[in-house]
């Protein structure tokens, strides 16, 4: 520590913009420049910005987690124009995650009538897809897809952030290119 000071102090702290020069080049990662052209992608086909949905059908928090940690300056999912909305009326389109409770069944049918046409959905995390552990037993009906129609899955448990920007793309697309 004391090493790390009397440095400082004999040759003094240089800014971070002098340290580089300014026709270097910044280095990214594989994983961010993928994302980030996942982003652009996105972008350029909806054509504007995308405001999506997030609903928790009954799942245990693992998807939400990783749908939040889009939000996180590694993502920069608000940087690129995608948001999150809290009324589905807003949304372009709607996440679900973890397996439709019988009590939650009514409210996503609910929340997926409101959001304008077209309304795409994403079935997060293995509950989502096929129903995962909880299958369609008790006070379960199951996957997304036996309630509402679906647009892309993204399977995991719980799924990378990058899988479900990949799934987002790839519903956006599909729209895109109809």
């Amino acid at each position: 520590m004391w090493q790390i000071l009397r440095q400082a102090v004999r040759i003094g702290i240089c800014p971070k913009s002098s340290a580089r020069e300014e026709s270097e080049p910044v280095l990214m990662s594989p994983a961010e420049v993928s994302d980030r052209q996942l982003q652009a992608d996105l972008r350029a086909a909806l054509g504007r910005a995308l405001s999506i949905r997030v609903v928790d059908a009954g799942s245990c928090n693992g998807c939400e987690l990783e749908i939040n940690a889009l939000s996180n300056p590694f993502y920069n999912m608000e940087g690129e124009g995608i948001h999150f909305v809290a009324s589905p009326r807003h949304a372009d389109l709607l996440l679900v995650t973890g397996p439709v409770t019988h009590n939650m069944a009514q409210a996503l049918v609910d929340t997926w009538q409101a959001m304008p046409a077209p309304a795409l959905v994403v079935a997060v995390g293995d509950c989502g897809c096929t129903g995962g552990i909880f299958g369609e037993e008790g006070a379960s009906r199951g996957r997304v897809s036996a309630v509402i129609p679906v647009d892309a899955h993204v399977s995991g448990c719980p799924p990378r952030p990058s899988a479900i920007l990949a799934a987002i793309r790839s519903a956006v697309q599909g729209v895109a290119g109809a």
